[in-house]
């Protein structure tokens, strides 16, 4: 370590400096007593000179490491760690009779200017009108640090808020009763119900919620599916976020014709790639991901979770309780499901019809049009029929006068024409002379 020593003074001459390296030296291999600051702490010679060493504006000139250790001196919120505050609106004492000189000019009171004042302005002041006194106002010197004058919380009460939360136990007790009351009503009323009606209020008894208590929070769904049958005060919000290293989708495309892509919810809902089969493409649209796979499943069990809350029932949570929910929702589709087909059975027992029900096969409602142009060789030109997939040679081209293509004929070892059954492959078919 640089002794604090060797800066604290002076430029040192060539030997005292050589006796102060000597001496760093000794205390370092332990043969000569530590450096003892200011308080009798011995200071370890290994630490290096920038961390020993005092900067500029915190150089008191002594021996020491004070530069590095937090100020001991008395923490300035004594007031605040008692529980003491601003006391905010509080008199001193009742009000006084008559005008005193240098009191606020409109209501009297000694403890503000009539600059300052935040009373009503009144048209003739309490200096004149001598009425209307108010009492002095505590004035009280809280000497605050730098954070404590920052600081959001400072005098704040924490029985403010368990008095918030009595009143809302109050509000939610309220609700409970005036909601038994009207399933009560509603009991009594619907006592000579139809059996069908009875099970359907009990399905949705079984998995429903009460209040719209969670109006408020964001849900953070995709669009289109079954999300609108949501509250309307209900609040639907897309975080489409994407990771930095991920290509952006306004880039995909650059054609301007190309899918439309919305920088407020950064969000392209069709395929920028048009033309393409998107079970091929990398990205095809967020329709393509919002409507493909699972999403309509996962977003219908979402929208029951939200619905089934609505009316009472929190054990169906979407994020909390994924395969409570998940199992509550088939069981309900079954129920569902089931309940349909008892009424609907009901239905044709009571009035029959199941006949017609029964649809012809697809192929004799439809009209069937084939219409197929050929060419004069007998090729497809257009039509409903596919046309035969071309290589990019040039194919059905016979030349020097041949009726079929090289190699259509083997005989002894070589290819030839089966036409004229001639083996050089630039032979002149001769198959008419043969015939005649």
């Amino acid at each position: 370590m640089s002794s604090s020593t060797s800066y604290g003074s002076g430029k040192l001459s060539r030997e005292d400096y050589k006796k102060q390296k000597d001496l760093e030296a000794a205390r370092k291999a332990g043969t000569a007593p530590a450096e003892v600051d200011e308080e009798g702490n011995a200071i370890n010679p290994h630490i290096p000179e920038f961390m020993s060493k005092a900067p500029w504006y915190m150089d008191t000139g002594k021996v020491g490491l004070q530069h590095q250790r937090k100020d001991k001196k008395d923490n300035s919120d004594t007031s605040l760690q008692k529980g003491e505050w601003y006391a905010r609106g509080s008199r001193v004492g009742a009000a006084a009779t008559k005008f005193r000189k240098g009191a606020c000019e409109n209501c009297g009171v000694l403890s503000h200017k009539t600059k300052d004042c935040m009373e009503r302005p009144r048209k003739k002041g309490a200096k004149w009108t001598g009425k209307d006194m108010k009492a002095d106002e505590v004035v009280q010197d809280i000497s605050l640090s730098y954070d404590a004058k920052r600081d959001r919380w400072n005098g704040y009460d924490p029985a403010e808020h368990q008095k918030l939360m009595a009143d809302w136990e109050l509000i939610e007790e309220a609700r409970r009763k005036r909601k038994a009351s009207e399933l009560d009503k509603d009991a009594a009323e619907g006592g000579s119900a139809a059996v069908g009606g009875a099970k359907a209020g009990g399905i949705e008894a079984e998995f429903a919620s009460s209040d719209e208590e969670n109006d408020d929070e964001d849900r953070y769904i995709g669009q289109g599916g079954d999300e609108e049958k949501l509250n309307a005060k209900s609040k639907s919000t897309v975080r489409n976020l994407r990771i930095r290293e991920d290509t952006a989708k306004y880039l995909r495309n650059l054609d301007p014709d190309s899918a439309y892509y919305d920088p407020k919810t950064r969000s392209m809902r069709e395929n920028p790639y048009s033309g393409k089969e998107a079970a091929q493409l990398a990205y095809a649209g967020d329709n393509f991901i919002r409507y493909s796979g699972e999403a309509l499943d996962v977003a219908k069990r979402e929208v029951f979770a939200w619905e089934a809350g609505e009316r009472g029932n929190n054990s169906a949570h979407f994020q909390a309780n994924p395969t409570q929910t998940a199992l509550m929702y088939s069981e309900f589709k079954q129920k569902k499901d089931t309940l349909k087909d008892s009424r609907k059975q009901a239905v044709l027992s009571k009035y029959g019809g199941e006949e017609h029900l029964q649809a012809p096969p697809r192929e004799l409602l439809q009209q069937v049009e084939h219409y197929v142009e050929y060419s004069r060789t007998g090729q497809v030109i257009g039509g409903a029929e596919k046309a035969a997939v071309r290589t990019k040679f040039k194919e059905d081209v016979f030349p020097l006068n041949h009726s079929s293509v090289y190699g259509s004929w083997w005989s002894d070892g070589k290819w030839g024409y089966i036409c004229c059954r001639q083996l050089p492959r630039n032979a002149y078919c001769t198959a008419g002379s043969l015939d005649k």
